[in-house]
């Protein structure tokens, strides 16, 4: 398993799964948002909670078509699915590689990135909370959602279709906590709620991304 999740980060590295390209579209998307809105940092301060959030899970949703396309066109993923090693656990272990090649780097540079939309600052270290509780279920998710349309070809828009809609209560209570957070209220029960999608997804999903991808192998 080990291995594996060290081979899906290579890969993630290598191959242009996604690493650079998620940081470089959450670096662009945060640039261009005082362009649009303007310089007032009143306003900047306050929509830069929903901002980052919107921008991590759009950069985060970039690289999921290629968690299971490289092995499914060179093979290895009938390999896989035919190994000793339960599909669940390859299927749990690619999520954490994209996890920590995607929605790691860009916890880590969320802070920088919110000097440049004025953001409270209390509000860093909700936002460092935040993205670490949420981003384990962006990956997760679009696991799953990767699972579905493997094989298919140009699915990288019926993807996005897929996953859009499940991503919307991670997306609703990360950035009302971090809304709370840097306003100086109580956070608690949006912070919960996070936390709760977020171990659900990593206990259901890996189940039903495996049923799916023996599916689409048949």
């Amino acid at each position: 398993m080990i291995a594996l999740l060290f081979r899906d980060m290579r890969l993630a590295v290598r191959a242009g799964g996604g690493f650079g390209l998620g940081l470089a579209f959450f670096l662009i998307v945060t640039v261009l948002i005082p362009f649009g809105v303007g310089p007032q940092s009143e306003i900047l301060g306050r929509i830069a909670p929903g901002v980052l959030w919107v921008a991590a899970l759009l950069a985060c949703l970039l690289s999921l078509d290629r968690i299971f396309a490289l092995d499914y066109e060179d093979g290895s993923l009938d390999l896989l699915a035919t190994a000793p090693l339960p599909l669940e656990g390859v299927v749990a272990m690619k999520a954490l590689a994209h996890w920590l090649t995607t929605g790691l780097p860009l916890t880590l540079v969320a802070p920088g990135l919110g000097l440049l939309l004025n953001m409270p600052e209390d509000a860093y270290f909700w936002l460092v909370v935040t993205l670490l509780l949420g981003t384990p279920a962006l990956s997760y998710i679009g696991t799953f959602g990767a699972a579905l349309t493997v094989g298919l070809k140009r699915g990288g828009l019926l993807l996005s279709l897929l996953v859009l809609p499940l991503y919307m209560p991670t997306l609703i209570f990360g950035a009302e906590a971090l809304r709370r957070g840097a306003d100086g209220m109580a956070n608690t029960t949006p912070l919960f709620m996070l936390a709760g999608i977020t171990l659900f997804t990593i206990a259901l999903l890996p189940f039903v991304a495996a049923a799916a991808v023996r599916i689409n192998l048949r």
